[in-house]
């Protein structure tokens, strides 16, 4: 760990991340794609326990490669130190402008979306709200890691509660309006490419749970710290998303819960009435807050590794003399966020890219065979069930790139040319780097 990095972040700050970043909004707004895919009970909890349990099988790869080379940057640091360093910068590279960036301006935005049930905004008035959103966390995040982590830890203790406060009163107070005998389709009709297709659609509800990896170098033994917090945070998230479907089921037909765009507010206005819709609100503000926070506090450590190796600009790797962040490169991933929201391009920019991120995991659980190898490779823990929990997942991740190419090719190549790109721009700042170092080492 870089001696101007502290070491605050305790299991329960860790695995707050990893609950926080996963358990966005997206479970009280959009399960309605998987029951489209699935017109069935069974079929639709089936889906949401598989996507958990294949989450679970990469974090459990995740872990292991935290515990072997526990230190800030994440997976910047696994692709470096696996395979090449070109691989880890194109990744950063992809992170900064298209990956991380997106998803903060998206989840903003709909936060900001969120916060119109309550103040009336237009357009411009949205994203208002969301820059201020994403200017204000990063501020937080600014002034330490221990206040973000504080901050992450309070929000997901707010969200988990209030998650299974509307769990238990859907499940209490919804027989009242429990429709009868529900439309069920023969489990047996359903194929198994509309099982994947709602599997993949699942896994990027539950997406983010890698990210608290790249704060290793400011958590407190993260050798045992972080795989714990994968480990127990994807559980958790698990148990939460089986339980809010099983309520939502529970309380509409399945025809309404496909339909829905807003399935939680319907749910909740269907058990306890019309003025059940703004709690639903505050609860969407929270739970993106939550995972905006996390987002934020995460990405900066990788701009941070790779200015420290000489794969970006220096001063992103400044650290505050007594923040001991690494302030200029929050600065830099606030910026370019709210210019995305500002601009509006953060959506089609993410919905581009973010296949493209399953490439990079199949090469984290392909790296493990070759790690294995190694007679110098010691990892405080080993994943269980290898070889067969790597080989599931990178064949899980492979499928889901070909299923996103062969279902818009044109968008594909387009996003992957756009991470692509970060080869060559990669080869020519590792050449000026080289060419700097070697002057500076003749002086």
């Amino acid at each position: 760990m870089p001696a101007d990095l502290r070491r605050t972040m305790s299991l329960a700050h860790a695995t707050a991340m990893v609950i926080g970043i996963i358990l966005g909004a997206s479970i009280f707004i959009q399960p309605s794609e998987i029951t489209r895919l699935v017109p069935s009970q069974r079929g639709v909890m089936l889906v949401w326990l598989a996507a958990g349990a294949l989450t679970l099988s990469g974090a459990l790869v995740a872990a292991e490669l935290a515990s072997a080379f526990p230190d800030t940057g994440g997976v910047y640091v696994f692709l470096k130190r696996i395979f090449s360093p070109a691989l880890g910068f194109v990744w950063g590279w992809a992170m900064f402008w298209t990956m991380h960036s997106g998803i903060i301006a998206a989840i903003a935005v709909m936060l900001a979306r969120y916060v119109a049930y309550f103040v009336p905004l237009g357009e411009i008035g949205i994203r208002v709200v969301a820059a201020a959103a994403v200017l204000l966390l990063s501020a937080i995040n600014y002034l330490g890691v221990k206040p973000g982590s504080i901050v992450q830890l309070a929000l997901t203790v707010i969200k988990l509660s209030a998650l299974a406060g509307m769990v238990v009163l859907l499940f209490a107070l919804g027989g009242r309006a429990h429709h009868a005998l529900p439309v069920m389709a023969d489990d047996k009709t359903i194929s198994l490419s509309a099982y994947g297709l709602a599997i993949a659609a699942g896994l990027f509800a539950y997406g983010g749970w890698h990210m608290v990896t790249y704060a290793a170098g400011e958590t407190h033994n993260p050798e045992r710290t972080i795989p714990r917090a994968l480990l127990g945070g994807t559980l958790t998230v698990t148990a939460a998303f089986m339980a809010a479907n099983g309520a939502y089921l529970y309380v509409l037909p399945l025809v309404d819960v496909a339909r829905s765009t807003r399935v939680a507010a319907d749910a909740t206005q269907h058990a306890l009435g019309a003025q059940a819709g703004g709690l639903i609100a505050v609860l969407v503000v929270i739970s993106a807050l939550g995972a905006l926070n996390g987002i934020i506090l995460a990405g900066p450590r990788v701009y941070y590794a790779m200015a420290s190796d000489g794969l970006a600009f220096r001063w992103l790797s400044a650290v505050h003399p007594r923040r001991q962040t690494p302030y200029l490169a929050i600065a830099a991933q606030a910026v370019w966020s709210c210019v995305l929201v500002g601009t509006n391009t953060y959506r089609e920019l993410f919905t581009r890219v973010v296949y493209t991120e399953w490439i990079f995991f199949a090469l984290l659980a392909a790296g493990l065979f070759r790690l294995r190898r190694r007679p110098d490779y010691q990892p405080a823990f080993r994943a269980p069930g290898y070889p067969v929990v790597p080989l599931l997942f990178v064949a899980v991740a492979a499928g889901i790139v070909i299923n996103q190419i062969r279902a818009n090719p044109g968008d594909s190549v387009v996003g992957l040319g756009l991470i692509v790109l970060g080869l060559p721009v990669y080869f020519v700042w590792s050449h000026h780097h080289s060419r700097k170092a070697a002057a500076d080492a003749g002086h």
